[in-house]
């Protein structure tokens, strides 16, 4: 038996606390995972691991040999990218997560750039508007937006956008503009549901809290998009998410002269977790591009 393969077996298994789960993001059966780990705890004449109907936990010697297996794994992907050097590109398998909307618009179109820069990568995207479990879920690095809610996270922002109140210009000739944050409560507002419906506008030192609402709640970002664009109503979202009809003129902002709260996006890392050079060179990637984004657009704001 390999023992590096071991380690990396049992060090799946632990994380995402099943056979199952760990087979699959290894993409092997499950019997091959618990043949493994059996025979990793024969050769070492120790129990690793609890079976109970609640699912597996480590015993004590198991906590002591992941933590030591599980720097064994991440020091062995580390020392096999320097033997290959820094212009050799990355390898083996990258797992992003990213919410489905900001990912389509902003991610997934810089793929074909990150993969053509290391061609013996994969990438496997995981599109999910909900915050996820990296362990459980195998995920390298997650793309958030907003408050992080876990302040053990270990993150890095890697931008900061602009969030407006956004409307069709067919939406705003049937209902009219509104020239101040207090007439937005005259207005159908399309609500994301994952979001707070009441927002602060600040100008020229001046703070004003208002409360959107409307008969449309989605709680997905795509759905959002689709309400906005078929003209049901206004909304706050980040430019982020309408930058193609921002940028066409299907989707303007209103209250300009108004500022609202600012939306960071952050590279996520699993915790208790050395962030993978694969997973630190994607971030740097992602961080760049979103500045150049942001430079270019600000350069078409400035022509406009």
């Amino acid at each position: 038996m390999d023992r590096f393969q071991a380690m990396t077996t049992f060090v799946r298994v632990v994380e995402t606390g099943s056979f199952s789960a760990a087979a699959r993001q290894l993409n092997v059966g499950q019997p091959a995972v618990s043949k493994t780990i059996a025979a990793l705890e024969d050769r070492l004449q120790v129990r690793l691991l609890i079976r109970s109907t609640h699912g597996l936990t480590a015993t004590e010697a198991g906590v002591r040999f992941y933590e030591r297996a599980k720097a064994a794994v991440t020091e062995a992907d580390e020392a096999e990218l320097a033997a290959r050097g820094a212009g050799s590109g990355l390898a083996g398998t990258l797992r992003v997560s990213a919410a489905t909307t900001f990912a389509r618009l902003h991610i997934v179109p810089l793929l074909p750039r990150f993969l053509e820069m290391h061609p013996d990568l994969a990438v496997d995207v995981i599109l999910d508007d909900r915050v996820i479990d990296l362990v459980a879920e195998g995920v390298d690095v997650s793309l958030r937006m907003g408050a992080l809610p876990d302040s053990s996270a270990v993150a890095r922002k890697l931008a900061t956008g602009a969030r407006s109140v956004l409307a069709t210009p067919a939406y705003l000739a049937r209902a009219g503009t509104p020239t101040s944050p207090a007439q937005l409560a005259e207005h159908q507002a399309v609500v994301y549901s994952q979001l707070a419906n009441s927002w602060s506008f600040t100008r020229a030192g001046a703070q004003v809290s208002v409360s959107v609402s409307g008969r449309v709640r989605l709680s997905a970002a795509e759905g959002l998009r689709v309400a906005v664009l078929a003209d049901m109503g206004l909304t706050i979202a980040s430019d982020w998410m309408f930058s193609p009809e921002l940028e066409s003129g299907a989707v303007v902002r209103v209250l300009q002269d108004w500022s609202l709260p600012p939306l960071d996006l952050w590279a996520v890392f699993p915790s208790g977790r050395m962030a993978s050079a694969k997973a630190r060179a994607f971030a740097e990637f992602v961080q760049k591009a979103m500045n150049e984004e942001q430079s270019t657009d600000g350069a078409h704001s400035g022509e406009a």
